[in-house]
């Protein structure tokens, strides 16, 4: 790849955006470079490709800069135009995915109140109600997946996303204590992401376990613990 191709992924091992990107650019099968970077003391290069909010993830394409992993992930998709396509071509298809992103979204927000404990018992109920909708929108197809075929066909950005937002659920449940995924009330649900989760590729961008814990359990006793300015 030449320099004027040249790709380069500033992120945080951590970071759920930033994998999200990650995926992406392994999905799409597109050469880059990994720059981890330590968000307690941000390189003189974050700060240059993100001055309005100096956080990760940062994509730079031929020396240019794209933050926001959502607009990472279009940019990536508008760039490469090879197979596979992580948004459909058809403009109706195409906004109900970033419907469903957006909605998704949601679902994260819904986990972190779950995750800080407080008011918990509201936030659970808030966060399965999210669930279900879920569960609805493949149940009926408008989300436009299905989980049987997953082997047999491309990922697309609803995969990525949804992989990342759950994919952890073990670990999260046994640190925080509650229960993310049930296949008896979501079965849809805990189907399409426990299939997306034994993908090689999917596999192989995930942090490893004894990374993970230590940082959940940090999540859990020092930053939702500590004091609101």
């Amino acid at each position: 790849m030449g320099e004027e191709n040249k790709v380069t992924l500033h992120g945080s091992w951590a970071s759920p955006y930033v994998k999200r990107v990650e995926l992406a650019l392994k999905v799409k099968g597109i050469p880059f470079e990994y720059v981890e970077e330590d968000l307690r003391n941000k390189s003189p290069l974050l700060l240059k490709y993100n001055p309005i909010h100096k956080k990760v993830p940062v994509l730079v394409h031929n020396g240019k800069p794209v933050s926001e992993s959502f607009v990472i992930l279009e940019y990536i998709d508008e760039t490469w135009k090879n197979q596979p396509r992580l948004f459909p071509q058809d403009p109706y298809e195409r906004a109900r995915v970033r419907f469903w992103a957006s909605f998704i979204q949601q679902v994260i927000d819904c986990m972190l109140k779950v995750f800080k404990g407080v008011e918990q018992d509201k936030a659970l109920e808030e966060f399965y109600e999210k669930l279900s909708v879920l569960e609805d929108g493949i149940n009926n197809s408008s989300l436009g997946i299905t989980t049987t075929d997953i082997q047999g066909r491309d990922l697309g950005l609803l995969d990525i996303i949804i992989v990342i937002t759950l994919g952890a659920y073990e670990v999260q449940e046994e640190v925080f204590g509650v229960k993310i995924l049930s296949p008896e009330k979501t079965p849809l649900l805990y189907s399409w992401v426990t299939t997306l989760i034994d993908l090689p590729i999917v596999k192989g961008i995930a942090p490893p376990r004894d990374k993970v814990v230590p940082f959940l359990h940090f999540l859990k006793d020092v930053v939702f613990k500590a004091p609101m300015n």
